[in-house]
């Protein structure tokens, strides 16, 4: 598991400048991003690529999008994740190597982003194993929480 950050593109952007990416990010949520840790464990041995790993039914799960016209993102929201009641991840988007921002700048000088794009940002420590009946509760401050259950 992995509770994250993740950005809404609202307008196609390539090669932005800082404020034209910040322009583009129209809206967030909170997102889990979950990986098939036996899969992702053999194809590392192999030294393949693990991406199927990461692309699988519920692989992605993401609560509605908040607009910026409705929230502006202070930079210091407090991102949580708890496993059976028990906190597993707790940081604040403050402690992100790279900004939104600077994030959308980075992959829109790389490939062009259209409106509807997600981004996941990136996780706080704590990722672990989850198994089926877990129940894993997400909460980015301000924002929205995630509450589900783990299934085969």
């Amino acid at each position: 598991h992995e509770v994250e950050l993740v950005l809404y593109i609202g307008e196609p952007v390539k090669n932005a400048d800082i404020d034209q990416a910040e322009k583009a990010i129209q809206g967030y949520t909170v997102g889990l991003d979950m990986t098939l840790r036996d899969l992702q464990l053999e194809f590392k041995k192999k030294g393949e690529p693990w991406t199927l790993a990461k692309c699988f039914d519920t692989a992605a799960v993401l609560t509605d999008v908040v607009l910026k016209k409705d929230y502006q993102l202070r930079g210091d929201e407090n991102i949580s994740l708890s496993v059976n009641g028990t906190t597993r991840q707790n940081s604040s988007i403050k402690n992100m190597i790279f900004s939104p921002a600077e994030i959308v700048k980075y992959i829109s000088a790389r490939m062009t982003l259209e409106k509807g794009d997600l981004i996941f940002t990136g996780t706080p420590e704590g990722v672990s194993k989850v198994v089926p009946g877990d129940k894993i509760e997400a909460e980015l401050e301000n924002i929205s929480s995630i509450s589900t259950q783990v299934i085969n």
